[in-house]
């Protein structure tokens, strides 16, 4: 059998397993540090329907860590950018760009129940909060990335439910606020273990390439995991 692009991936998968994530339908919100290694790996492994959500343009600050962060595309618009690089990956992939910060008062705009999988990857907290209280009211699969700033340690990462992470500060004030709107539990998560190297809240959080870039290829193998698991 001649070898084709996704061929390993199809065995290693098996056909059906393939075919179900290739037809899925996914949103992903943030493509930067995270986000950008989600639909990297999620485009390589076969997805072919794939919506990009974010308002951010590239900085010359992402360079070190987001793998759509180079001197050719700083100032354009990060979402416009991945799906130019998913189509260079896969011609075949239908990848739409939003230009978008996904926020409550926009909320609406989003049908998220056109898709089968949701990716929070934004580091705002009034986002998270929205989209994970959306796709849970809906019963829409969702994963959600937690902090990956101010981390060094890359097997400090967990893949758990909301209700069980610790540590990280983010996912203690996304659970605190989840809480009051009544989830508890029920959302899929990544979430680092490693207490903060850094804490001077004044700052941006600080970065290394490993970190986001882990997490994310943790996330995108959760979502391959979770669309193929009927199949196996």
């Amino acid at each position: 059998m001649k070898e084709t692009q996704f061929s390993r991936t199809e065995e290693l998968l098996g056909t059906a397993g393939w075919e179900k994530l290739r037809d899925a339908k996914i949103a992903l919100f943030g493509v930067g540090g995270v986000g950008g290694y989600v639909a990297e790996a999620l485009v390589r492994s076969g997805v072919e329907r794939l919506d990009l959500f974010d308002g951010d343009v590239v900085q010359p600050t992402n360079l070190n860590r987001q793998i759509i962060a180079l001197h050719s595309t700083l100032g354009k618009n990060k979402a416009e950018v991945a799906a130019q690089r998913m189509k260079d990956i896969n011609p075949a992939v239908k990848v739409g760009a939003r230009v978008i910060f996904y926020l409550p008062e926009n909320a609406d705009e989003i049908d998220l129940s056109a898709y089968d999988y949701v990716v929070d990857a934004v580091d705002t907290v009034a986002a998270k909060l929205e989209l994970i209280t959306r796709c849970c009211k809906e019963g829409i699969s969702i994963i959600s990335a937690m902090g990956a700033g101010n981390k060094t340690d890359p097997l400090s990462f967990r893949v758990g439910d909301i209700s069980e992470t610790s540590v990280c500060p983010l996912a203690r004030a996304v659970r605190r606020e989840l809480k009051k709107r009544g989830v508890e539990k029920g959302v899929k998560c990544v979430y680092s273990v490693q207490p903060p190297v850094c804490t001077v809240k004044e700052r941006q959080p600080r970065s290394v390439i490993y970190m986001p870039a882990i997490m994310g290829l943790i996330i995108a193998s959760e979502v391959i995991a979770d669309l193929t698991e009927e199949t196996k």
